[in-house]
């Protein structure tokens, strides 16, 4: 057998030596780069339908809240007619109560 000393001494040893780890090494990498890209495909595969439904879920938020926003301006609308209906009302009611009283006066 070759000892350690005569194969460090070997020039074409070396180069044998560096191209052997040097394969080790692509090939570890290789199987660690081929467990992420298995992992990130699974989880592009799994991960596809959840995204869509997020998505139409979003989608049906929105219509909710423009819904619910046209119908809140629709009612707040109402209320500021109402109010200024039962505004007139007051204002009528308290002339035609002012009315009564001076009417009362002149009389007694």
């Amino acid at each position: 057998p070759v000892s350690v000393a005569a194969a460090a001494a070997n020039p074409i040893r070396k180069v044998v030596t560096l191209l052997q780890r040097m394969q080790t090494t692509v090939t570890d990498e290789g199987k660690r780069e081929q467990k992420l890209y298995d992992e990130f495909m699974c989880y592009c595969k799994t991960s596809g339908g959840t995204l869509k439904q997020g998505i139409e879920d979003a989608k049906e938020k929105i219509e909710a809240g423009t819904a619910a926003v046209k119908e809140s301006s629709e009612l707040k609308a109402q209320l500021e007619g109402d109010l200024k209906k039962h505004k007139a009302d007051r204002d009528d009611a308290k002339a035609t109560l002012a009315e009564a009283k001076a009417l009362r006066e002149k009389e007694a």
